[in-house]
């Protein structure tokens, strides 16, 4: 019996071995969610295809991704599908496509909002996740806020999440339904490619469904596969969950031409050699970041797409037709529709015919240049926890090999990683044993193979993504934050005349700099960490700040002195020759930032500016940023100066907010200067004109731009009382440590074009606070002419030291004592002057000073000028006053003013304005700008 149970029990082992074994063979001909590519099209399709050959298992039928009205009225806008981006098309200056600075997520999760321009937005969210069937695509069920149906055991399933955004927008102006959309988006985060390792590249083509995949590492074109509709993006399964993967949108013509070249006749095989070998640096071939605009049955919309040099691209303001634009039959019109395309081989042009009803409403389909950022008035800033979609990653290979002024696209490093393996065979023992000899073979050999040491170029290495906030468009201004690793800021510049590279040229580039550019190059000293270019060297891994278009800022020396090095791309080399041709006049001024030197090699160049200790915001914000302890007014008297300066060189500076003033590092006497930075947008105003034109865009930040430059119908050209306004901002925000006058970052600009400001921080009781808020609302007044120039601002009390106050009311007092009570002077000092002595001034001093005054004369307790005539005299008299009225009022000046305007904190402002018609006389020179 023994025997026979002991029989039985290996029978029963056998049976379940047998049944492992064959669950196992039986898996290994199912195909795992892993295995798969999911591919989103335009029309709603989810295609699950094969990684490795393209073909399609199944496809999962949606809604489509974008869902807009047929036809709208001008301003047009284009959805990008891939991100949900907007651009907008027409409007009343004809300006063509622009990008808006938000996105249809952001409106809806900022919704119920206004815009400046009287759109209202409501928006709503809906999500939903999708249960599928790996192995069909059948979709059991969804599960939403609204229904949830019950799921059957089965196999493992996959559970995919979408979210419908939908954005309406109501125009209060017209009482019109502007516009409406839904915009669909999978729930999917960036595949981590340096955590899992992804040798493919994906290749979209922007006008239809074509799709190329290419072995990263090799350049071999593993499969094509067209679809029905356009490709939005590429998903891949990781982690129980979608992840999206990298891909490029190209031309379809730019795909084809790549594709076409890699053919091989001979061995029948495709090998893509474009920006995967070494070769790729000679190719005359450069890919070109353009916006396509495209159509579907229903709607248009627009994307980012690469295209080559045989692909016309409509120039930018040419969206919209002229009304007698050129003719050309190479433009074909579909279906009688208000559309036109063009293809790689015609030039853009409008057909004959066409009805001027029809012209504002024209589109042409096809490749844009990169339009502009639309430096709209609509809302800006968006919750913080608000995810964004990031852009797409190009294939591995150099960075030289495309060009990307406006979207430049960091280069997919290669990373080691262990493969992910599906839960559902962890689970069974034999798998667990095959995969723990196959990941101890991978280790050992991970840990034996010598890997070589690829050294690339300094300049093409991404960044790590230190947290620096607040960094822009070079050309919009770069703004620098330090990584908790460092103490310093930086900005752009000022030049010095002792450097034998910065001279005072008109020329941006001196001849000596191009000289010195060439054997740079080739003297680049990589050793421990430094690059040398010139007499500029820095270490690429001492990062104070990098912008969006591709600018970096290093720690760096010039001449043995510390700076920073400003690296920038060729794109923006223009911005960067403007700014130093600027800074070259400017810079004779401790507030204007120091310039140092200009450097360039093949492929960079190099600016070395002033190396400083932090930003105005970070002042006013942070607690622990250095020198928090400097006194608030001295600052914003300094940049005031600096401001002056350029402004009397007719130098506008048209970006002025926290970020870009900065605080200098000590001087050899300790003393730290506040110095005006980033002239990216400055504007050098011809001799004898005193405005500038609008026709290269609104310069600024949303939020720090004067009303005159957004108004649709100005009375006239901006001056430079642009700066007048953000300077008055920037002047509210330090004395009232962080608020801005305006309201917060999703009101401000519309609150600065109605005119709605809050300067409550200002107290009316206090002294200083009623000076200030004087100062600050001329300076932020609505209209240009009623600002103050900078000269008068610093020759405002604001700035006035108690000194030079108690000097003033001593002056005034010494010019009216011989008026009489008629004469204008003394009536306009007079005037309103009940509000400002408080009815009667002598019940509101202290009793030993009222019976000192009792001695000698009587004062008028409701008189400006008696008031005043006391505090002269009691000054004159002071060491002749008994101890107690001296205890009383103070030391003299600071104690003796206190004493008074903190009785009477309306005198000064108000004898300030009253005695302004004394202005011309010499003695009130130091008190007014004349």
């Amino acid at each position: 019996m023994r025997i026979m149970k002991n029989w039985t029990q290996m029978l029963l082992l056998l049976v379940c071995f047998a049944g492992i074994v064959s669950q196992c063979e039986g898996g290994s001909s199912v195909s795992l969610p892993e295995s798969l590519l999911f591919v989103s099209t335009l029309d709603g399709s989810l295609h699950a295809v094969s990684k490795q050959t393209g073909d399609i298992k199944w496809t999962l039928k949606e809604d489509p991704i974008i869902q807009v009205p047929e036809y709208f009225q001008e301003p047009g806008f284009l959805p990008d599908p891939n991100d949900g981006s907007l651009y907008v098309l027409g409007g009343k200056r004809k300006e063509g496509l622009m990008k808006l600075p938000f996105t249809i997520q952001e409106l809806v999760q900022s919704s119920p909002c206004r815009s400046s321009d009287g759109v209202l937005y409501t928006g709503k969210k809906q999500d939903t996740w999708f249960v599928v069937d790996p192995q069909t695509g059948e979709k059991q069920t969804s599960l939403s806020t609204s229904s949830s149906d019950s799921i059957c055991p089965s196999a493992p399933l996959l559970y995919i999440g979408r979210t419908e955004y939908m954005i309406t927008m109501y125009d209060t102006k017209t009482q019109e339904l502007r516009w409406n959309a839904t915009y669909n988006d999978y729930s999917a985060p960036l595949y981590d490619d340096k955590k899992y390792e992804y040798k493919m590249s994906h290749f979209a083509s922007s006008g239809d469904g074509l799709v190329v995949t290419v072995d990263r590492d090799s350049g071999e074109v593993l499969w094509m596969q067209k679809f029905d509709s356009p490709v939005a993006g590429f998903y891949l399964w990781s982690q129980d969950s979608l992840r999206r993967a990298p891909h490029l949108t190209v031309a379809t013509e730019t795909l084809r031409y790549l594709t076409f070249t890699a053919e091989n006749t001979q061995s029948h095989t495709m090998k893509w050699t474009y920006q995967f070998t070494k070769e790729s640096h000679s190719t005359k071939t450069q890919l070109v970041p353009t916006l396509y605009v495209g159509k579907t049955e229903s709607h248009l919309y627009a994307s980012a797409s690469l295209v080559h040099q045989g692909v016309a691209i409509v120039p930018k303001g040419l969206t919209l037709a002229r009304i007698e634009g050129p003719m050309t039959a190479g433009v074909t019109m579909g279906n009688g529709r208000p559309e036109c395309e063009i293809t790689p081989s015609t030039d853009v042009k409008y057909p004959p015919g066409s009805s001027s009803s029809l012209q504002n409403q024209w589109l042409l389909i096809g490749h844009h240049e990169i339009p502009p950022l639309a430096h709209t008035t609509m809302l800006r800033d968006f919750p913080e926890n608000l995810q964004r979609s990031g852009d797409v990653i190009p294939p591995r290979g150099s960075g030289s090999s495309y060009r990307s002024p406006s979207h430049p696209l960091p280069p997919v490093r290669k990373q080691s990683s262990s493969p992910v393996l599906p839960d559902s065979l962890s689970s069974e023992p034999m798998t667990v044993l095959v995969v723990t000899l196959l990941l101890g073979a991978w280790i050992t050999f991970l840990l034996t193979h010598k890997w070589p040491v690829k050294k690339s170029q300094r300049s093409e290495e991404p960044v790590d993504s230190t947290p620096l906030s607040g960094l822009t468009n070079y050309s919009a201004s770069t703004e620098l934050n330090t990584p908790p690793s460092t103490s310093s800021y930086s900005n752009s510049s000022r030049s010095e005349k002792t450097s034998s590279v910065a001279s005072n040229q008109t020329q941006p580039f001196s001849s000596k700099d191009s000289a010195s550019v060439t054997a740079a190059s080739q003297s680049q000293n990589e050793q421990a960490d430094v690059v040398e270019v010139g007499k500029i060297s820095f270490s690429p891994t001492e990062v104070l700040g990098h912008g969006t278009e591709g600018t970096f800022v290093f720690r760096g020396h010039f001449d043995g002195r510390r700076v920073a090095v400003k690296r920038i791309l060729p794109e923006c080399v223009e911005f960067a020759e403007r700014e130093v041709q600027l800074l070259r006049e400017s810079d004779e001024h401790p507030n204007v930032i120091r310039y140092f030197c200009t450097e360039r090699d093949r492929q960079f160049t190099y600016i070395a500016i002033e190396l400083c200790a932090a930003t105005l915001q970070q002042y006013v914000e942070d607690p622990s940023c250095p020198h928090s302890e400097l006194n608030p007014v001295s600052l914003l008297e300094q940049t005031m100066c600096g401001l002056s300066h350029l402004h009397s060189l007719n130098i506008v500076h048209r970006d002025l907010k926290p970020r870009n003033i900065l605080l200098s590092l000590p001087g050899a006497l300790g003393r730290v200067r506040a110095l005006i930075s980033d002239f990216g947008l400055c504007k050098k105003l011809p001799d004898g004109r005193h405005s500038f034109s609008l026709r290269s865009g609104i310069p600024g930040t949303e939020g720090w731009i004067a009303p005159e430059l957004l108004i649709n119908a100005p009375k006239g050209n901006p001056t430079s009382a642009v700066d007048i306004f953000s300077a008055g901002c920037v002047f509210y925000y330090v004395t009232s440590k962080g608020q801005h006058p305006f309201g917060d970052t999703l009101r401000r600009q519309a609150n600065i074009l109605s005119g709605v400001y809050n300067l409550d921080h200002f107290m009316e009781d206090i002294h200083e606070d009623v000076i200030g808020r004087d100062l600050i609302e001329r300076m932020i007044s609505a209209e240009p002419e009623s600002r103050p120039s900078a000269a008068s601002i610093l020759k405002h009390p604001f700035f006035w030291s108690p000194e030079k106050q108690l000097q003033f009311f001593q002056d005034v007092s010494d010019r009216i004592e011989k008026e009489p009570t008629e004469s204008p002077i003394v009536a306009r000092l007079e005037n309103s002057g009940r509000s400002v002595v408080r009815t009667n001034w002598r019940m509101h001093i202290s009793a030993p000073l009222q019976a000192d005054l009792r001695k000698f004369r009587t004062y008028k307790g409701n008189s400006v000028r008696d008031l005043l005539r006391a505090m002269r005299n009691k000054k004159h008299h002071y060491h002749e006053l008994p101890p107690e009225v001296q205890s009383t009022l103070g030391e003299v000046p600071d104690g003796f003013v206190a004493y008074f305007t903190s009785r009477f904190p309306r005198l000064l402002l108000h004898t300030h304005t009253a005695l302004s018609i004394c202005a011309p006389e010499r003695p009130f020179h130091p008190y007014y700008h004349h």
